[in-house]
């Protein structure tokens, strides 16, 4: 302890002539140093020495781990109730009597548009109302035919209306129907069961056939066509194939042939188009034609000049869709067209699309486009005065009245190279007709299975 007192004196007096030559500024840095280690040396006598613990307290792999679970939950009684729809009755009044509000009938109505028609809401079919014990509706069931079954329930978790159809799956067949008609052809098709074939049939020959005047008794049928069945129970018609109808006048028959892939028509023993497809379809939704195809009196220039279009005056945004299939070739900026989207079709025809405000992300270059799919949103880029859609048609190198070309008609014909495989397509299902009994198509016999798909 002496020693150590010397050693401090001798400091000290060796410090003191630098006691003038101390300032601030070289402190600063010492007394720092000394707070760190201050500080850190408070912080190991005060830590804490025990072992760290996970989320769940574990800590090793040795740990004995109990499994806790969650207390059963009983589900609530469900009162279930099955009726008919009555006469008059219409779906947005029948939700409405089951507790729906206004703004959630029209939220399940557009969900339904998609892929059920009204007219599949008919009087006489089931329906079934699920609720609570406490009389809260859960879910409303309506059976379209036997094996699919339209829900519409609600999210208990979110509050959110969900549309669901349930599905059982069917076995397809294909028969054969065939007689002479006695009165009417609608009269002899109800009378085996079949009266559902009327009305695709009369869509198919609508513009070759008076059915009231050309079908008189004693005119003869064949048809050929895709059957439901249900566990051997015959629930719905499906796609016909072919048909043959002998006129006291003339022959009229019509055979489906995919021509193409994905493409499929009917077609007579020629192999023509039954009916002609149109060429080209609206581009957009617009309000009306702002400036027509021809000569014109520019809106920005003042000057009189030709317009290779027409313009469709639109909502900026409103979705512009393929006028006809086609191959997709320019996409991009072009000057005072503004953005622009070229598409490529058969018969030396091309669409072109101006002033679009975007492109919809399927358009990629060199990409097949089908008629009706997005390919952007109109706009006012480029050289315009508003929103709008230049629409224009080339044909053969000429600009020509998009107008004309939207009235145009697409006449499908087998090509001579694909007539082989067409005549014996029609061969086959000719000799279906003649051996007049059902035929059991090629899929497996199926077990009554279900399956649930958002629509």
């Amino acid at each position: 302890m002496k020693a150590l007192k010397e050693i401090l004196q001798l400091l000290f007096s060796r410090m003191r002539p630098l006691k003038q030559k101390i300032t601030l500024p070289l402190l600063f840095p010492f007394f720092s140093g000394v707070l760190v280690l201050l500080f850190f040396t408070l912080t190991l006598l005060n830590s804490d020495q025990r072992e760290y613990n996970d989320e769940l307290g574990y800590t090793g792999d040795n740990d004995c781990v109990t499994i806790e679970k969650s207390p059963e939950i009983k589900k609530p009684l469900m009162i279930v109730t099955r009726e008919r729809i009555k006469a008059g009755e219409s779906l947005s009044l029948l939700l409405a009597e089951k507790g729906f509000a206004p703004k959630e009938i029209h939220s399940i109505k557009k969900e339904l548009a998609k892929r059920f028609y009204a007219k599949n809401f008919r009087t006489g079919q089931n329906y079934e109302t699920t609720k609570s014990s406490t009389g809260k509706l859960q879910r409303f069931s309506y059976f379209q035919d036997q094996a699919t079954t339209i829900h519409i329930q609600k999210n208990n978790r979110t509050g959110r209306l969900m549309v669901l159809r349930e599905i059982i799956s069917y076995e397809t067949r294909i028969a054969s129907l065939d007689g002479t008609v006695t009165q009417s052809l609608s009269n002899s098709l109800k009378s085996s069961g079949r009266q559902k074939l009327m009305g695709p049939i009369t869509a198919l020959f609508a513009s070759k056939i008076n059915f009231r005047k050309d079908i008189t008794p004693g005119s003869k049928y064949k048809i050929l066509f895709e059957e439901k069945w249900l566990l051997n129970e015959f629930i719905g018609t499906g796609k016909i194939l072919a048909v043959e109808l002998s006129l006291p006048r003339h022959t009229s028959k019509a055979y489906l042939y995919t021509y193409e892939k994905g493409k499929a028509g009917y077609f007579d023993e020629h192999g023509n188009a039954i009916n002609n497809t149109t060429l080209f379809a609206s581009p957009c939704n617009f309000s009306h034609i702002s400036s027509s195809f021809g000569f014109r009196i520019h809106p920005v220039t003042g000057t009189r000049q030709f317009h290779g279009g027409v313009d469709m005056a639109a909502v900026s945004g409103t979705p512009v869709r393929a006028a006809a299939d086609g191959m997709l070739i320019f996409k991009g900026y072009k000057g005072l067209a503004g953005n622009m989207v070229t598409l490529e079709h058969s018969g030396h025809y091309y669409s072109q699309y101006l002033h679009l405000s975007r492109y919809a992300l399927n358009t990629e270059y060199n990409r097949k486009i089908r008629q009706g799919e997005i390919i952007g949103y109109v706009g006012s880029t480029g050289r315009t005065t508003g929103a709008h859609l230049d629409f224009r048609i080339i044909h053969n190198g000429r600009p020509m009245n998009p107008l004309a070309a939207l009235g145009s008609k697409n006449s499908i014909i087998i090509a001579p190279a694909k007539m082989g495989n067409f005549l014996a397509s029609i061969n086959i299902l000719r000799a279906q007709f003649d051996n007049n009994r059902v035929l059991v198509a090629a899929s497996p016999r199926p077990t009554s299975r279900r399956a649930l798909v958002t629509i």
